[in-house]
């Protein structure tokens, strides 16, 4: 292999079928469709930080028909007509992509394999390599000496002897196969009855087609089911098996306007996609415009926040070329190939793919793992979407991760790992060997530099951009959850998440051992705390609704008294809730001291200026009790019976280690530590 810069070459047609099905329906608050453009975007930029070297060149197909549509005129004849709300999104894309300094080619009378076809073979006459990133199995026919294959779906790479893993036959092969098999997507028919059994055994036992056809005899010695009667299919299907040859072969002596010399990529037109960005309400990519560092720039130095210890010094952040090597995992053998992996690294980044936050209710959707920079992989088996890939069982992968995760001495660092150890001990596996949390790290080292989630960490101390789960799930009412996320995006993301940990874990431990009594906080306090705070959240705190259903009913009754007295106090009935009415009622018609204004100008009706009223006057008073046992209620004695487990029948709340600036937990969803204590009725729910 070359040890050149390789030439990627991305079939964008195929991208654009792929980010429209893949992602949610997406629109901006115009109503303009972006789900597709973001879908194909965010490949693109995947793809220039794999390939940071590379020129990119993306082809597209062209609109009309093609040579094959005159070979065959059924040819792609079974495919609807392209989604309108798919067609709006096509010129913001070529924008972008121009913008982004891409080249993009659009020849009329073929489509994009063929373009692709024919710059791979002029490279590959230059002894130039070649990446092709695509969905389409077509494309595994050009895959020789210099050209390899991007898999979109595990984002590995493909070179001969993985098209051989993959098909079962070698690229050169591969035309026969598909002339053999059909190909449904394109409506190439195929050869009747010829599944993919049956095309295997011809094309291992005998060769390509004409090889098949001139050994036609032998078909029934052959060992396939149907071996017997295939030779007559063969031969009166002959036509089709050739028809379909030509059109499954990708042309390779396309006419271009340029050959792959004159192809490179051009700086970013910044301002452009700033406001094409800014239209499609892309935000993150906005945001990143906007603080874009200079690329000649290899490091960066992060003045400390005004609040940080002085005694810290600046974050310097190295900015590393690293080259991602990211595996989706959907075979034993590979599984066992990562396992051996696992057993053999130093330090194992662990991370857990689920469909919701709530760890008690969250189902395992997949696991990812990383052993070392750029070296990691996601193992999915609770995907459900229709269509998805065949996956392991998640009993195969917890027959052999069980007892790695439960193995102390496989020492593992997670972001956040109190989380993945709850939904692994909901799974049966009792997660064993913690030795670093990058999210603790992170707060340890300075618990107001920034927040301590990965996205935030990864910023800062690695000076990269992560990819947001809003960028795969989308946002609001139609956010998708992770099992319906399908593997294309599932897999980087995942993957990137355990490679992004181990490599926080190297940059931050170093600075946090150099320290010894930040180091001690570390493993001898926030550490060791993880397993004792999981195993209080999973145990719960046991709630007795009735009493609390009961107690809910007396407020509500005092409310209404309350409210009955503030009116009286008043003069007149108002919305106690209501802090422009309160304002009328305390300021202009009672005439009481305007002790505050708002931003806009308004009386304040704050808690604290309430608190100081009521030391001179009655309705305050009233309002303040009125408030405090309405928000008792609306907080605790309502809610906190809908959040009981109905398996443990406990209220399982999440504390916080890196919640605060002081060192202090807190807790959410609910939040136990803020029921009022104060009061009478808060000291009864407690």
């Amino acid at each position: 292999m070359s040890d050149k810069i390789p030439l990627v070459l991305v079939d964008g047609s195929s991208y654009l079928y792929r980010a429209y099905h893949a992602l949610p329906p997406l629109t901006n608050s115009k109503g303009m469709p972006t789900g597709a453009v973001k879908g194909v975007i965010n490949m693109m930029r995947r793809l220039q930080k794999d390939y940071p070297q590379s020129t990119l060149v993306v082809v597209f197909d062209a609109k009309g028909k093609t040579f094959r549509d005159d070979m065959y005129s059924e040819y792609k004849a079974n495919r609807p007509p392209m989604p309108d709300d798919l067609r709006l999104q096509i010129e913001p894309i070529h924008k972008i992509i121009k913008g982004m300094g891409l080249p993009m080619l659009i020849i009329d009378g073929v489509e994009a394999d063929d373009v692709i076809g024919t710059l791979a073979l002029q490279a590959t006459a230059a002894k130039q390599p070649v990446v092709v990133s695509t969905g389409d199995k077509d494309i595994a026919q050009l895959v020789n000496e210099y050209i390899t294959l991007v898999n979109t779906m595990t984002n590995s790479v493909l070179d001969r002897a993985g098209v051989i893993e993959k098909f079962g036959v070698p690229p050169e092969l591969i035309i026969d196969y598909l002339a053999l098999l059909g190909d449904k997507s394109d409506n190439i028919p195929g050869v009747p009855g010829v599944g993919e059994k049956t095309a295997l055994g011809l094309l291992q036992g005998l060769g390509g087609l004409d090889a098949i056809y001139s050994r036609l005899e032998e078909v029934s010695g052959l060992e396939f089911r149907g071996a017997k009667n295939m030779a007559p299919k063969l031969q009166e299907h002959k036509d089709l098996a050739y028809l379909s040859y030509q059109l499954a072969t990708i042309k390779t002596d396309v006419e271009m306007p340029q050959n792959i010399s004159q192809l490179h990529n051009s700086p970013a037109d910044e301002a452009l996609l700033a406001r094409l960005f800014n239209d499609m309400e892309f935000k993150t990519w906005v945001a990143e415009l906007a603080t874009a560092e200079s690329p000649s720039a290899r490091a960066i130095s992060h003045a400390s926040s005004p609040q940080s210890s002085p005694s810290l010094p600046e974050v310097e952040v190295l900015i590393v070329d690293i080259i991602k090597d990211y595996e989706t995992v959907l075979t034993e053998d590979r599984l066992l190939a990562w396992v051996e992996k696992i057993k053999a690294a130093d330090l194992v980044a662990v991370d857990t793919e689920t469909t919701s936050l709530n760890y008690m209710v969250a189902d395992l959707v997949g696991i990812s793992i990383a052993v070392d920079a750029g070296k990691a992989a996601y193992i999915p088996f609770g995907h459900d979407y229709l269509g998805v890939p065949e996956q392991l069982s998640g009993d195969t992968v917890m027959a052999y991760f069980k007892p790695l995760l439960e193995d102390p001495s496989i020492k593992k660092v997670g972001q956040n790992l109190k989380y993945d150890m709850s939904i692994f001990a909901q799974h049966g596996v009792a997660l064993q060997g913690i030795a670093f949390d990058t999210m603790l790290e992170s707060y340890v080292l300075d618990s107001v530099a920034t927040r301590h989630d990965m996205d935030s960490l990864a910023n800062k101390y690695l000076g990269e951009q992560t990819i947001k789960f809003t960028d795969i799930a989308g946002k609001g009412v139609g956010q998708l959850t992770f099992n319906q996320i399908s593997l294309e995006l599932a897999g980087p993301y995942a993957s990137e998440d355990a490679d992004i940990t181990l490599r926080l874990h190297r940059a931050l431990w170093p600075k946090i051992s150099a320290e010894p009594t930040l180091a001690s906080v570390l493993t001898d306090i926030e550490l060791p705390l993880i397993p004792i705070l999981s195993r209080i959240e999973r145990t719960g705190a046991l709630v007795d609704d009735t009493l609390l259903f009961q107690q809910s009913q007396e407020l509500s009754e005092r409310i209404a008294e309350l409210e009955r007295q503030a009116w009286e106090l008043a003069g007149q009935e108002f919305n106690l809730a209501s802090p422009k009415q309160l304002g009328e009622i305390l300021f202009t018609k009672l005439a009481l001291p305007m002790l505050k204004k708002t931003a806009k100008g308004a009386p304040s009706t704050k808690e604290e200026v309430l608190q100081e009223l009521a030391l001179d006057y009655p309705l305050p008073k009233v309002l303040l009790e009125h408030r405090g046992l309405a928000k008792l209620k609306s907080t605790y004695t309502d809610k906190l019976p809908t959040m009981i487990n109905p398996t443990t029948r406990r209220i399982h709340t999440s504390y916080h280690q890196a919640g605060t600036a002081t060192g202090r937990l807190s807790s959410s969803d609910p939040n136990l530590q803020n029921i009022p204590v104060r009061t009478a009725e808060g000291r009864r729910v407690r």
